[in-house]
């Protein structure tokens, strides 16, 4: 990773773009490439612009046997996430393409505008049975671009035809876009939503997850979620010691005036290139504070960034964790407020029309 740059790229979460090495691969040599030309440039390097490849896979859920997950399948409409949280946890997918889990995550996206068709296809098969889908599990499905191509809006729309469940996590009050449709789907008992708060300091967020709504954007949409009938979750995520920590019992205590019926925390995740690249942030923007950070960040993961193991990976251990556990059990008290587990319904599900076949029922 390139280190102790003069001043933090702009705009964007992470600070440098080299392309993976887990996977052996070559390095990228000089081909034109922007970053091949910043060490040559006099004064400010160029601005990073956002680029979106259209791409039509044959597949859109994907299904899971994880045991540390509460779903089986999941959605992504987007490949990369141009809200460029700099802990993000799917940053290690772009190296699978030969692309930087750093900028290049952030800034060389994937759209794929068939979701709704192949989704479509995929419920009218005759042996798909209906589990709640996950949306927002790896990229966020209201990330700026949603805006233009309204994936996640089609994939809605079918799914509410079809009468499938759905949950969605996200960090953008862009949900609210769809709130005619998550309205219906929840009066069906189709959704429930996720919106993570990670600070309440804008200031902060601007450097932490650059292109996301502001804290209070994000607590005004889950209010309104809430106000709508739709079962809604406050996800204070990620919690980030020594950084985003001291906003827990306050971020509890404004879900839960706001009507929020559930909470919860979860701690940072390093896996793969998300470690190296979090380290320089934290080198560009904390370094007086770095070492402690990552001294508990090791100390809940066993000795290590990262614990990757099943069953344990999920499950932050030792003294620091149990006060973390214990101060957002004590706010979830002082608040009124709990942790839910929102059941949806998939009794009412049928399967969609296709090809302009009229359903049996």
């Amino acid at each position: 990773m390139e280190q102790n740059r003069e001043k933090p790229v702009a705009g964007r979460g992470a600070q440098s773009g080299d392309v993976s090495t887990r996977f052996g691969l070559s390095v990228r040599k000089v081909d034109g490439d922007w970053r091949d030309h910043m060490v040559a440039l006099d004064g400010p390097p160029p601005k990073l612009r956002t680029h979106v490849t259209e791409e039509r896979p044959r597949s859109i859920i994907s299904f899971n046997q994880s045991p540390d997950i509460f779903f089986d399948r999941s959605i992504n409409a987007y490949r990369g996430c141009e809200h460029g949280c700099v802990y993000c946890f799917a940053r290690p997918t772009h190296a699978y393409h030969d692309l930087s889990p750093g900028l290049d995550f952030e800034t060389q996206l994937f759209a794929k505008p068939n979701a709704a068709e192949l989704l479509r296809a995929t419920l009218a098969k005759p042996k798909y049975a209906p589990r709640p889908i996950a949306m927002g599990t790896n990229t966020d499905p209201y990330q700026p671009i949603e805006r233009k191509y309204r994936i996640t809006r089609e994939v809605l729309e079918v799914c509410l035809d079809a009468r499938h469940p759905v949950t969605i996590t996200t960090k953008s009050d862009r949900v609210l876009d769809d709130l005619d449709l998550l309205a219906e789907m929840a009066r069906r008992r189709l959704v429930a939503v996720a919106i993570s708060v990670t600070s309440l300091d804008p200031k902060l967020s601007t450097r932490l997850e650059p292109r996301t709504a502001t804290p209070a954007k994000r607590l005004d949409a889950l209010g309104k979620l809430a106000d709508a009938g739709v079962p809604t979750h406050c996800s204070v995520a990620p919690v980030i010691p020594a950084i985003t920590d001291r906003f827990m019992e306050e971020i509890v205590q404004r879900a839960a005036a706001l009507g929020v019926p559930s909470v919860g925390w979860i701690p940072l995740r390093l896996p793969h290139e998300v470690s190296p690249l979090f380290r320089e942030w934290l080198d560009v923007h904390f370094p007086e504070r770095a070492g402690k950070v990552m001294s508990i960040v090791r100390s809940i993961r066993s000795g290590k960034d990262n614990d990757p193991n099943f069953f344990t990976r999920l499950r932050p251990t030792g003294v620091w964790d149990d006060l973390f556990r214990a101060r957002f059990a004590l706010a979830c008290r002082r608040a009124g407020v709990k942790r839910h587990r929102f059941e949806l319904d998939c009794s009412a599900f049928r399967r969609p029309e296709i090809d302009g076949q009229l359903r049996l029922l």
